[in-house]
């Protein structure tokens, strides 16, 4: 399929390339930008006129429920939301029933994602068999089934002599490793962040040492081992400070933040809404200053949607009784350009943080639009308004703060593989 892409603002961070151009497709791949290849005669034109035409993002962290908890999602659902959301690659977690610790698991996702068609799953594999934190789950097998990273979630491992010699084994074979970091006997029954608020409401808080003595722990084991690693969804700014310190010493350390902890804090949950029912939790407004600071000084390389869709009931029971998390890959590119808008990050800036950024922690050969690159693409609006209602969400799970609310910049086409995958009539 020969597709041109018309006169859009072409961002690429890969290339520094900000300009208005045409970009040309063919076989999958980008075959040039800026004057038609000779003898090009394309079977679509896609009108870009006034918008912007970036890499396809890349999605660091997204539940997509599927196998095991179906009535929350499916992954064709949920990558259906994805594409829609503009996002070309996702990255999902094991937290799946049966837990991804076998290639079976891993094999079966990446089926069903290539059989739904709208974007591409790369599954992170359990570090422990069964996410018990007991024995090391079969890496190198699982890595060979496609799992582009291990992990064993929020869920701890039963000593530091088992956190070791998984990461001395990770390490052997270059595989990397992805930490949610927190230590659970002190979130054990928290639901908010430990402040005022949470004091003020009457439920058990999460203190900021949940995130931060764990973030400490894992980086001296990392620096024993030497190897690769990456935080995800970071929510405390003394955890930056340690990311910050540790990539100073020359340890292999990335880390990313879901956008809503740049852009929420504890002060937001007001009457017990539990679609505020985070994890991690939202925490202060300095702790969402030093995110944001982490972020412009690029300590945090990624911005993720965090997505964890939820059924209606697992949403309604009292705060602390309710499943944590919002459903988010449709907002994560709206909810993104905000911070343009206050002035936090520059438009190309904005879009590394999504393409590019992600791409690298991941090693991946993505997040551009060279030549030869795969046509994986973005096509968006950065001032259409749109409401998020039942109607504007593909994703199954309803679970979103921003439910009625008003957002700018809206996804108008998204390509994978040179493929049309969403296109917004």
């Amino acid at each position: 399929m020969k597709i041109k892409i018309q006169g859009g603002r072409v961002i690429d961070p890969a290339q520094t390339l900000d300009e208005i151009t045409d970009l040309y497709i063919q076989e999958g791949q980008i075959l040039a930008l800026g004057e038609a290849p000779e003898g090009f005669i394309p079977e679509e034109v896609i009108l870009a006129e006034g918008k912007v035409v970036c890499p396809g993002l890349i999605d660091l962290c997204a539940h997509l429920r599927e196998p095991g908890e179906t009535q929350k999602g499916t992954i064709a659902s949920e990558t259906a939301a994805a594409a829609a959301g503009g996002i070309t690659t996702l990255i999902t977690p094991p937290t799946t029933r049966p837990v991804v610790d076998t290639p079976a698991v891993a094999e079966l996702i990446q089926d069903r994602a290539a059989d739904a068609g709208f974007c591409r799953v790369l599954p992170m594999g359990a570090m422990t068999q069964g996410l018990k934190g007991e024995q090391l789950a079969p890496l190198h097998a699982l890595a060979s089934s496609g799992c582009i990273a291990f992990t064993n979630m929020r869920l701890a491992y039963s000593d530091s002599l088992v956190l070791l010699r998984c990461l001395e084994y990770a390490a052997t074979f270059d595989l990397l490793v992805v930490f949610q970091a927190q230590d659970a006997s002190l979130a054990a029954k928290g639901c908010m962040h430990e402040g005022a608020n949470c004091t003020r409401l009457g439920l058990n808080g999460i203190p900021e040492a949940a995130e931060t003595i764990e973030v400490a722990r894992c980086l001296l084991l990392i620096e024993q081992t030497g190897v690769r690693a990456h935080f995800g969804q970071l929510s405390c700014e003394r955890s930056v400070h340690l990311i910050a310190s540790a990539q100073k010493r020359g340890l292999k350390v990335s880390a990313d933040v879901a956008v809503h902890h740049l852009l929420l804090c504890d002060e937001q949950i007001s009457g017990f809404d539990s679609a505020l029912h985070l994890q991690p939790p939202l925490r202060g407004a300095l702790d969402r200053a030093g995110l944001r600071q982490g972020l412009v000084t690029d300590i945090l390389a990624a911005i993720c949607s965090d997505h964890q869709p939820q059924d209606l009931i697992s949403k309604q029971a009292p705060f602390a009784e309710t499943a944590p998390g919002m459903s988010a890959l449709e907002t994560l590119l709206p909810l993104s350009l905000q911070l343009v808008e206050q002035k936090l990050l520059e438009l190309p800036q904005l879009i590394e943080k999504l393409t590019l950024g992600p791409a690298r922690i991941l090693g991946l050969d993505a997040g551009s639009l060279a030549p030869g690159s795969q046509a994986d693409i973005c096509i968006f609006d950065p001032e259409e308004s749109w409401v998020v209602n039942e109607e504007t969400l593909r994703s199954a799970g309803k679970n979103t703060p921003f439910f009625g609310q008003t957002l700018k910049g809206r996804v108008c086409a998204t390509l994978t593989g040179g493929k049309v995958v969403y296109r917004r009539h």
